[in-house]
Order: C-alpha cells, then sequence, then structure tokens
C-alpha cells in the first residue's frame, strides 16, 4: 500500500468521479482506475460504486474513509515534523446554501487563508440534500446548511449553531413595500415573489406562510444569492433569513432593503455540520474552529445590524 493510492481515493470520494480526480492528479483516467482496482484488490473490499453518473463511496468504502484520512493526516503531521517546506496541501470542501455567505464565509474563509496560506478552500453552493449527501460520501468536509427552529437535527452529523435570524421580505428601497414597518401576506400576495426552488429551507417557510395561496406572479430561483439579484433587478421581492441580507454587498449599495414578516415566525439557524468520525484533517477541523469564532464575533444573530433607510428612493445606479 502506497500514500499516494489513498491520496488519489480520497480526491475520488472528494471530486466524485474518476475523471476530474484524474484531472486534477494529471494522470490519465485509466492509470487511476487501475491504481484505485488494486488498492481495492490488497484491501479485499470494493471502496467505490461506479456509477456512469460518476464514483460515490461504497458502504464499505465509508466505513474505512475516516482511517484512509486518519493516515494521510498523519503523513501531513510527520512531512510537518520533519521540515518539509514544499509538502502537498490539503484542501477543504465546504458546502453552502448561500444564506450568509457576506456576514460569515467570506470573513472565515479570509482569516484561514491567513492562517493556512498553502490550504486550498473550495466553496461550493448546493442544496441541503446535496450537503448531507456528500457529508456522508466524503465530498465535503464541512456543511453550512439552514433549519428553521424546531426542525430536527440529523443524528448522522456533528451539528454547531452558528447564527440565527428572522424571515424577512427583501425588497428595493424604491419598492411601496420597503415603506412600510412590517409586510402582511395579503402584502406578498400582490406582489411578483421570487420563491426558492423546493429543497430549500425557505420555500419550506414561505408555503407555510401563504398556506395554499398563491402570488399574483411568481418565479421559481435556485438559491439567495440569485433571488437578491432578481430583487435588485426590480422582478419582484423575496423572502430570506435576514443575516443573508445585512452586509450583503447589494444592501450596502442600496439596492435592496429588508422588512419584517408580519407573522409568529419561527427563527431561522445557519448550521455548521460535520461527519461525525475519529479522525479528519487538520485544516478541516482548524476552518471548523474559525467558522465558530467568527459566528461568536458577530454575536450570533445579525438581527438589527442593517440600518433601515430614513426614506424610500430610487436606488442609484
Amino acid at each position: 500500500m502506497r500514500t499516494e493510492q489513498l491520496e488519489y481515493i480520497a480526491a475520488v470520494v472528494r471530486l466524485g468521479s474518476l475523471r476530474r480526480a484524474a484531472e486534477e492528479l494529471r494522470l490519465s483516467q485509466p492509470a487511476l482506475s487501475e491504481t484505485v482496482r488494486n488498492l481495492e484488490r490488497e484491501l479485499g473490499v470494493d471502496l467505490l460504486e461506479r456509477k456512469r453518473t460518476g464514483a460515490t463511496m461504497s458502504t464499505a468504502g465509508r466505513e474505512l474513509l475516516p482511517h484512509v484520512l486518519g493516515v494521510l493526516e498523519a503523513v501531513d503531521r510527520l512531512r510537518a515534523a520533519a521540515g518539509e517546506q514544499h509538502r502537498i496541501s490539503r484542501m477543504v470542501r465546504v458546502g453552502t446554501v448561500n444564506a450568509a455567505t457576506v456576514p460569515l464565509l467570506i470573513p472565515a474563509v479570509r482569516a484561514f487563508r491567513a492562517a493556512h496560506p498553502v490550504t486550498q478552500v473550495e466553496v461550493v453552493g448546493a442544496q441541503q440534500s446535496d450537503i448531507h449527501r456528500a457529508l456522508s460520501e466524503g465530498g465535503f468536509d464541512l456543511g453550512l446548511v439552514n433549519q428553521l427552529e424546531g426542525d430536527d437535527i440529523p443524528a448522522d452529523f456533528e451539528s454547531t449553531e452558528l447564527l440565527w435570524g428572522r424571515p424577512v421580505v427583501c425588497v428595493r428601497p424604491d419598492s411601496p413595500l420597503a415603506s412600510r414597518p412590517v409586510v402582511t401576506v395579503e402584502d406578498l400576495l400582490g406582489e411578483p415573489l421570487i420563491a426558492m426552488r423546493t429543497g430549500y429551507v425557505m420555500h419550506r417557510y414561505v408555503h407555510r406562510l401563504l398556506d395554499g395561496r398563491t402570488a399574483s406572479f411568481s418565479y421559481s430561483t435556485d438559491g439567495a444569492e440569485m433571488g437578491k439579484l432578481m430583487v435588485a433587478e426590480g422582478l419582484g421581492v423575496t423572502v430570506l433569513p435576514d443575516f443573508s441580507v445585512c452586509g450583503d454587498p447589494l444592501e450596502r449599495q442600496g439596492l435592496i432593503t429588508h422588512r419584517p414578516v408580519a407573522a409568529d415566525a419561527p427563527r431561522v439557524l445557519l448550521m455548521l455540520q460535520r461527519r461525525k468520525a475519529e479522525s479528519e484533517p487538520q485544516a478541516a477541523r482548524d476552518l471548523h474552529e474559525v467558522f465558530v469564532r467568527t459566528a461568536r464575533e458577530l454575536g450570533g444573530t445579525l438581527t438589527g445590524a442593517c440600518p433601515r433607510p430614513a426614506a424610500s428612493g430610487p436606488p442609484p445606479h
């Protein structure tokens, strides 16, 4: 068994396919496939389930993955202790639902990069179900997901609450709704509504809020960032956690703002999740700590952090 075999299998799991792993490792796909099969023969188990859509960890592979990562981490520590100046840098992959990119994710990644200049950080936007699957299979090291207060926390992951906020209506400052202290359900029904697709927590919240009624016109989009851009372009309004709007570049430029929902709304929790494993890469542990520290510095909430404009008017150009 060679160290590079373990690094190869980790790359396949992280990237989700033999082809992408071969491209990153600068190997031919047949050579990579044969190396992985040699490791499987040596261990006596099939580590991967090979499908036309890509390669995923088998059940046996998921059980062995913590040991593979532990060996690689031990090798990294050995190289560091030996003073190797050009040791192989590790990559940390973070899956996120794009709800707190500006106030939390960006400062956390910036602080992590300052302390780990040779470690790559890959941020991947995805739906919550995809993040959970990738965490289980080892494709992501960490996941940022939303959940409504009272939702069951998945038992398969270690979950840490980072931020909490309230659902708000994101509007342009020149929208008639921006002049109101709160936005009612009837107000929402009269506006073009930019809704999150099925699978997002805010889709479930809005469906519950409208209680079977439908807006005058509605869009469906994939994630908070696109929703905010559509609001800024005057296409309608959307409902998001307040921490997704506060501090956003569009909010700082005066292109979007937000108003509370006039309803008994549950809190929205931003959770940081990772696999329950005996070992994980040191870089992933360090980034987890940075996220927790950054959230603590924010006080756990951004409610009230966005100043409300004194009067509504057309956004600057």
